[in-house]
Order: structure tokens, then sequence, then C-alpha cells
């Protein structure tokens, strides 16, 4: 996987244990890549949509005694719900677990429901805390997601072993490629991103062997309503990396980056784990205070129709860096480097 700082090639898996690796529909595609990286083939299985709505889905492949692993991104559309991926994904883990499955690893790049983290009103839901219990309750090993919305929130819901990888290793090489010489900054959107900005930040450092600067927006919501002018860090004359878990409408990032274009930034990117790319995002996003965008296909941009938006957007592989999550779990390998605030 030349490329890609951090992440060795994945080479080939070891066949004691038996590893199985499987994609769910709409996910396939992603499967493959990982497959590749693997050295192994992608396992076949039978998914079925019945007229009433319901579905099956079952394993074609002998799992009995192995170790398997389940790769599917639980974002909405563009034919089904969250809940419509986040119940076949279920129904499967149960059903390997039924067929004897000695463990079983759900891989979910984008996890639905992560970001209901805590109460914000009286009465709320930690949905979260209640989606960790279905996987827990169908006989799940492990879960490993791809920079998720709040670390400590997602390991304190599971009991089970949950990995949240950080999208550094996939993107830093990219950024330093673009960024050349010029002095970098890393800007965090809201203060809660700051962790975030932090890693990405250390793993700038280590491919530039220079320092890399850091800078805050302050961000208050209130019942939709965004607030705070605050702006901490020099960006003058900086190459700027705004950075967040994703983006939804864009008003964050366009916020945090026009924050920064009016203290003299030089040229601004926006890198996110997953594009989700809602209603309003094409209008909001073609603002001129962002250059360019940086995403993981952790979520397919088929939101996003020709234009400016799509035009400036770069897409990133998050195979290599799953496939090597997957080799070393399998090989009971350390995951350190790989994980935000560990490496």
């Amino acid at each position: 996987m030349p490329g890609v700082s951090g992440i060795p090639p994945a080479g080939h898996a070891r066949a004691a244990g038996g590893l199985r690796l499987f994609a769910l529909r709409g996910t396939d595609a992603l499967g493959k890549e990982m497959a590749s990286a693997l050295g192994c083939d992608l396992g076949a299985l039978e998914e079925r949509s019945f007229e009433d709505g319901e579905h099956k889905i079952r394993p074609l492949d002998t799992v009995a005694g192995c170790d398997v692993y389940v790769v599917h991104s639980l974002h909405g559309g563009p034919q089904e719900s969250p809940n419509d991926k986040l119940c076949r994904l279920l129904f499967f883990i149960g059903a390997l677990k039924d067929a004897g499955a000695a463990r079983v690893t759900a891989i979910t790049p984008y996890l639905c429901y992560a970001r209901k983290d805590r109460r914000t009103k009286a009465q709320d839901p930690v949905t979260i805390r209640y989606l960790a219990g279905l996987f827990e309750a169908v006989g799940v090993n492990a879960i490993a997601t791809l920079e998720v919305h709040n670390e400590a929130a997602f390991e304190n819901a599971f009991r089970c072993p949950s990995i949240a990888l950080s999208i550094a290793p996939l993107i830093v090489n990219r950024i330093m490629e673009i960024a050349g010489d010029r002095p970098v900054c890393v800007v965090s959107p809201d203060l809660g991103g700051g962790k975030r900005a932090d890693v990405l930040c250390e793993a700038l450092e280590k491919v530039a062997g220079r320092p890399i600067g850091k800078a805050f927006v302050e961000k208050h919501r209130s019942s939709g309503v965004v607030s705070g002018d605050l702006f901490a860090g020099e960006v003058a004359n900086a190459f700027c990396v705004v950075v967040d878990d994703l983006v939804s409408t864009g008003g964050t990032l366009v916020r945090a980056a026009k924050a920064a274009r009016a203290r003299g930034a030089r040229e601004i990117i926006a890198c996110v784990a997953h594009g989700l790319f809602m209603p309003g995002a094409e209008s909001a996003l073609a603002d001129l205070s962002i250059d360019r965008i940086i995403a993981t296909d952790s979520v397919p941009p088929f939101r996003l129709a020709s234009g400016p938006v799509l035009a400036k957007l770069e897409l990133i592989s998050a195979a290599p860096l799953l496939a090597e999550t997957v080799r070393r779990l399998h090989q009971n390998e350390t995951l350190a480097d790989l994980l935000p605030y560990q490496a």
C-alpha cells in the first residue's frame, strides 16, 4: 500500500484460524479492495429481500471455527436507510455465530447513531449505548469503526473490544504533497474536535519533520443556532487543514474556513472521514473559502451532482487502513499506531 504513512503493506493474512472476510451489499466495492490487500477472497453470501420488506442474509462459505470479519458502512441511501443496513448486519452476525464462527468482528467504516452519545435535553436517548446493546445481543466479539464522533463515548458504550481508527495515516502524505514547503496549520472547527486536530498535527509533524501549527474555532449550538466568535491560533500566510469526523450540510467547515481566511490563511483544504453531503452541502461547500475537500470512501458521494463541490472533492480509499486492521486483529498484533491518542 504505497503512499500511506504508518500503514505497512498488509500482505497475506495467515491461514491458521481460518480468516473469512464478508462485505454486505452497498459496501462490496470497499470489501473487494480490502480482500485484495489481504490476499484473500471475499466470502460468498446470499442476501434476499421479500415483497413485504423483510429480508434474510446468510453466509455461503463455511465459517465454523473461523475468525470472521464483516465490513458494512452504515450510512443511509441511496436505496437503504441506516436502519435497513444495521438490521441486515445484525442478522448476518447472528447467522455467523449460529453457524459456528469462533469470532466475529464488525467493521463499520461509518457507524450510524454514533453522534447521539449524550443527553442534551431532558429524557434524551443515549442512542450509541442502545446500539452497542444490539451488537452485543447478536454475539459480536469486537467492532471497529473509522473516525468516530466521540471516541470515549464509543468505547464506553461497548463492553466488547471497540476500535476507533484515525484517518490520519490515510491522509498525511497527501496533505504534505499539496502543502509542499509552505507553513501548515491544522484547524479544528470546534473545541470538541481538538484531540482530532492534535492527532493529525502530530502525524503531520512526523512526516514533515517540522513544526505544524494548530488553531481552534469557537462554536456553540443551541436550538439549531450556531454562535461563537473566538479564534485561537496563528494562520496568517499558512496552508490550513480544517479537520472533522464528517461533513453533513457543510456549515461547520465553511464557518471555520471563513474564520481562518479572515485571519490571513492562504489556502484551505477540508479533510473529513465521512462525506454525507446532505441537502444544502452543495451550495455551502461551493464557497470559495474552501479550496479542496478530502474525504474517504466510507460513504460514496452519491448525493453530489456534477458541479463545483464534486470538482474539488478528492476521495481516498479507507481499504488500506481497514485491511491492515483486520490483518493485525487476526494475527493478534498491536493496533496502537493506528489508533488516535495512542501512537
